[in-house]
């Protein structure tokens, strides 16, 4: 049984759906009681790491290499990638299979999913724009495609992997070591139905607005979802994106609908608006359907218009990629998106830029990572863009901000980025899983 304390901790942190914690002093309380308050995982060592027993891992992790030969050839690519004048591009971290990142709240660190089974957690520390040290996190784990990083308002960093949902208590002062305190939000099997699960289309992305909802992207495992799946897959927020409690799921509910696979998300920190990516159905041709980037504007779970339709008029229903869906029609009101992408160059992560390093026509506006094309008769992508945001909070003309990870040459990727996030100082960071390299862009006039 909890004692009270930890069930008066507990209770601040369940309160409501969305409610928030009371600040960072609740971090402690939650450290202090937390260890019997929740229900057992299917892990054992999820068991263990509740009740702070003394790590039985070996307290020494060993760190990834930051010099050598293959940072070196980092950095020599780097020197193809063509930025706006005034911009420069360096390495930032050897990182392996370098996914969407989190940055730390309070130090100059950021935690780093990939779609295998690691965490990375990135220590700048001694604040020079370098990473030193590149470790990997709760190894004792044994994660399953921790895809997804992204922080509550007050320091827990959320880890959302394919088919399961972690809270991790003041990750980045706790991460020393090889086993911290954990909260499982969602139990492995309950984020979507196992029998859901696939290979396809298994990365999740996730933001924590500032009501505390934690919410999540789903995207659906096929390139086009049969006909007897789309009223499940509505119920149950596959394609789409989810929003529940951070720290025990509760008041779960579907916030988009209409959505192929979402890689990325952001929340425009100006009016509160969540806004995501959307990648375009395969074999289609080379220059159809264009990829999205969306915004959610009305509550209760807006209906984007696939698998009917995607961008402004490309019809996927009935077409050769879903002829079981001939005759559909997508609802009578769907949200159209917000910027239409190149087609098959796969926009991933976003972010919107608050920092104020870079010049004011980026200030406020949207960086978006293309991962690059892979079913393309000609390859195309692997480049950041830029989206402004006009006053009226709805985007502007997208631009290419930086390119060069793929050889106009050859034909062939250098790297491939994946996410990108605002750093401490106001620079931005790229993260690149092909590469496996997280690089740092920043301006001096």
């Amino acid at each position: 049984m909890a004692t009270p304390h930890t069930c008066s901790t507990l209770a601040r942190h369940r309160r409501a759906p969305g409610g928030l914690p009371n600040g960072r002093l609740a971090t402690a309380a939650l450290l202090a009681g937390l260890s019997l308050g929740f229900h057992a995982a299917a892990q054992p060592n999820i068991d263990k790491l509740k009740q702070f027993k003394v790590p039985t891992t070996d307290l020494n992790l060993p760190t990834v290499a930051q010099q050598g030969r293959n940072a070196n050839a980092l950095r020599e690519n780097l020197k193809r990638i063509k930025l706006p004048p005034g911009f420069r591009i360096e390495l930032f971290a050897v990182v392996p299979d370098a996914r969407h990142m989190a940055v730390a709240p309070s130090t100059h660190m950021l935690f780093v999913g990939t779609r295998k089974t690691t965490v990375w957690a990135v220590t700048d520390r001694n604040s020079d724009g370098v990473a030193d040290e590149v470790r990997s996190f709760a190894p004792s784990l044994k994660f399953s495609n921790p895809n997804g990083v992204c922080w509550t308002q007050d320091g827990f960093l959320i880890v959302v992997e394919h088919n399961r949902v972690l809270n991790f208590p003041a990750a980045e002062f706790f991460s020393e070591g090889p086993e911290v305190a954990v909260i499982p939000v969602v139990e492995q099997g309950k984020l979507i139905p196992p029998e859901e699960e696939s290979f396809n289309h298994g990365a999740r992305t996730c933001r924590v607005s500032a009501d505390g909802r934690l919410h999540i992207t789903l995207g659906q495992p096929f390139n086009v979802q049969p006909k007897n799946k789309i009223a499940l897959y509505e119920r149950l927020g596959i394609g789409g994106m989810v929003r529940m409690n951070a720290f025990d799921g509760s008041g779960r509910e579907v916030v988009a609908r209409g959505v192929r696979n979402s890689v990325g998300m952001d929340i425009n920190p100006k009016d509160k608006t969540v806004w995501f990516t959307d990648n375009q159905t395969d074999g289609m041709g080379d220059e159809i359907p264009p990829g999205e980037l969306n915004r959610i504007t009305q509550a209760g779970g807006e209906h984007f218009g696939y698998p009917y339709i995607h961008g402004h008029n490309v019809q996927i229903a009935g077409s050769g990629a879903a002829p079981d869906l001939k005759g559909m029609s997508p609802p009578a009101r769907w949200t159209r998106p917000q910027v239409e992408f190149p087609a098959h160059q796969a926009q991933l992560g976003m972010t919107f830029y608050t920092g104020r390093q870079f010049p004011a026509a980026y200030q406020g506006g949207v960086f978006v990572a293309a991962h690059g094309s892979w079913n393309r008769s000609k390859a195309t992508g692997a480049l950041i863009n830029y989206v402004p945001i006009q006053a009226d909070g709805t985007a502007g003309p997208s631009t290419v901000f930086a390119e060069g990870w793929l050889d106009p040459d050859t034909g062939r990727f250098r790297g491939r980025p994946v996410d990108v996030a605002v750093w401490k100082d106001g620079s931005l960071l790229v993260s690149d899983d092909y590469a496996g390299a997280i690089y740092r862009i920043s301006y001096q006039p």
